[in-house]
């Protein structure tokens, strides 16, 4: 499950990523050295999960309508085929186990799914009939359990794989992830839980295993009903899914984010490693579940976590609460990870200690499992990542709260304080009456990057500062108008651009040069061309695999590729600064860089801010971690405005 870095960029991003990965890990939880540490920070703790998950605010608990459609009898046991709405038309169908001859109200398990898919001839049944053989242990042996599906591959089909392999990006601009309702609809599970008169509501148990063992991560977190958890094969290390074995050879050993969907993952705003989330559970019973040899939960990784949640139960002193099962094997849920976990919900929620002596198997067909005749014509499920999170109200007029909010939830991944930009000339050269030169700094901690700078010979106190910030198409633009003059000096850039620089040049392109050069030759502006991270020097291997999965790292580390980019926009406008220029600086933004030059503009000093290809909405604009929360794009542009002036290139797009 390797990749490997081949570009110079490639090679940048892997060190920073590893880099990043490493702090977050070292300041997990470093400030909580005592029980009142803990106790002083665990609400906001919670907190803090509810909003990285989507839930703050959460969506009303509206009712639940629901509704069994049908009832399978065994000798043993009930089951209900039902559904209910967690919010209105959000349907989740599930199963529900009863046991028979029940004297008084039972622990209930709510058993969340992983992705097994249960599929004829184009018919969903869900998960849950995948999963079937856990519910009726557990009804065998005295426990109500309500088996729900997932979002994805449930009975009514929805999306999980929105940044994986549906390019939705701005699942991160709104701050959304599919485990968002996952997790949702697991808090209403228990709601409905507790409408049952035969169900304990003091003895609530969730487990499940693979994306199921997340979903028992969000809702143990979550919701303190959960009395005794056991997630199976469902967390591991920030390490283990950013970067995990990187070595200077450039190779990618694990980095498992590979191997996983969104839901899988919260919007890391607050730039957590996963021993934070699972210390959540403390002090309550908790079973950690896994395999030695699970490709997508690392032993190394879950282990981390484990050591990570020890200690905060340590300092409960309720170590005996918490537990840590390995077996032998890959990613399969087999008896000998079912077993521990069985023992664990007896001992926490029943007082029993005797052995396992009933496996769990499975006895239904799928169609005696399903909920739905035919499916609700109602149901938002396929779409819901459309309306789940709250979004800005773009009726308000943008304020410096506005700009505090991006600072705090959209750039945390900023670095906290400015170093040193460590500039280098790379080269300089002449070319009549035009000096040309490369600037190589700093942005960051392993982000080197390079602007170019052209500006009249002779010129001592230039009027302003022109700085271009180009994504890719205007880079090779430029590069192709500055070939004829530079090409001596460009040869690593127009390699890596695969343009040739003997390669003849158009009429077209010679009337722009001579332009270009003539306009720098007369002028007393200097001009600054600059491509952030991602671009130019340091692009990324052009495989479409490859750069979504380093962007959903970004993610991982609280940041997005995009805003990141911001900050190198803001890092070159510093360079221009220290190069001794005293003039107003303007930003020129094209398309996907125009929202970041007005996104630099709110923490610099620009006197002009222009922009083309604007973007309208935040589907069209880069991804900037829950920004659509905050405020949308054209108050993004406002917002400029108040510290700007706005020139909008395109003016027959209404803005």
């Amino acid at each position: 499950m390797g990749a490997v870095f081949n570009t110079p960029g490639d090679k940048m991003l892997a060190r920073y990523f590893q880099a990043e990965t490493d702090r977050l890990a070292a300041d997990s939880l470093a400030d909580v050295k005592t029980l009142e540490d803990w106790n002083a920070r665990k609400d906001r703790y919670r907190r803090e999960m509810h909003e990285m998950l989507g839930l703050d605010p959460a969506p009303k608990r509206t009712p639940l309508k629901a509704t069994v459609t049908g009832k399978i009898d065994h000798e043993e046991f009930e089951v209900w085929k039902l559904h209910y709405q967690s919010i209105p038309r959000l349907y989740v169908t599930a199963n529900l186990y009863v046991p028979k001859g029940l004297k008084k109200p039972a622990p209930a398990i709510l058993y969340v799914c992983g992705h097994g898919k249960v599929k004829k001839d184009g018919v969903s049944y869900g998960n849950k009939v995948h999963y079937q053989h856990h519910g009726i242990w557990f009804a065998r042996h005295g426990y109500v359990c309500l088996t729900i599906d997932t979002l994805q591959l449930g009975e009514i089909e929805g999306i999980h794989h929105g940044t994986y392999n549906h390019d939705m990006w701005w699942w991160n601009s709104r701050g959304y992830s599919s485990a968002s309702v996952e997790a949702w609809n697991s808090i209403r599970a228990l709601d409905y839980l507790e409408t049952l008169d035969f169900v304990d509501k003091n003895r609530f148990g969730v487990t499940g295993r693979s994306g199921g063992g997340a979903y028992s991560w969000w809702i143990s977190v979550l919701d303190e009903r959960i009395k005794v958890s056991a997630p199976v094969a469902g967390i591991t290390s920030l390490k283990n899914h950013v970067y995990a074995g990187f070595q200077n050879s450039g190779r990618l050993a694990h980095g498992v984010v590979e191997g996983h969907c969104d839901s899988m993952f919260h919007v890391n705003t607050y730039r957590w490693d996963f021993d934070h989330i699972a210390a959540l559970v403390a002090p309550r019973p908790l079973m950690i579940l896994n395999t030695d040899d699970d490709r997508i939960f690392p032993l190394d990784g879950v282990t981390d976590v484990f050591n990570g949640v020890r200690r905060i139960y340590d300092l409960h002193g309720q170590r005996n609460k918490l537990g840590l099962t390995i077996v032998p094997g890959g990613h399969s849920d087999t008896q000998p990870l079912q077993v521990p976990a069985f023992n664990w919900f007896n001992r926490h929620l029943k007082g029993e200690e005797g052995p396992i002596t009933v496996a769990a198997v499975k006895l239904f067909e799928p169609e005696q499992l399903k909920v739905f005749n035919e499916l609700p014509a109602d149901s938002i499920n396929a779409d819901i990542q459309e309306t789940f999170t709250q979004l800005a109200d773009d009726k308000s007029k943008p304020s410096q709260k506005t700009v505090e909010l991006l600072r705090a939830k959209t750039f945390r991944g900023w670095p906290a304080k400015e170093n040193s930009l460590n500039a280098k000339r790379a080269f300089s050269t002449e070319y009549e009456g035009v000096v040309f030169e490369a600037i190589d700094f700093d942005s960051q901690e392993h982000i080197r990057l390079r602007a170019y700078i052209a500006y009249r010979k002779g010129l001592e106190k230039p009027s302003r500062v022109d700085v271009e910030v180009l994504n890719e198409e205007y880079w090779n633009k430029y590069l192709r108008l500055g070939r004829p003059a530079f090409a001596d000096v460009w040869g690593e850039e127009l390699k890596l651009a695969k343009i040739k620089a003997d390669a003849p040049v158009t009429d077209k392109e010679q009337q722009a040069i001579e332009k270009r050069m003539a306009g720098v030759r007369k002028g007393d502006v200097v001009f600054v061309a600059f491509m952030p991270r991602g671009f130019g020097l340091s692009a990324m291997t052009q495989d479409e695999r490859h750069i979504t999965h380093s962007r959903r790292r970004f993610m991982l580390l609280g940041q997005t590729l995009a805003g990141m980019q911001v900050w190198d926009v803001r890092r070159c406008v510093r360079l221009v600064q220290d190069l001794g220029y005293v003039c107003p600086v303007t930003l020129w933004g094209y398309d996907t860089t125009s929202s970041q030059v007005a996104l630099a503009a709110l923490f610099e000093q620009i006197a002009t801010v222009h922009v083309k290809g604007y973007p309208e909405n935040d589907k069209v604009q880069p991804d900037y971690l829950n920004i659509s929360r905050i405020a949308t794009p054209a108050q993004i542009l406002e917002l400029t405005r108040q510290r700007s002036r706005v020139n909008v290139l395109d003016q027959k797009k209404k803005r």
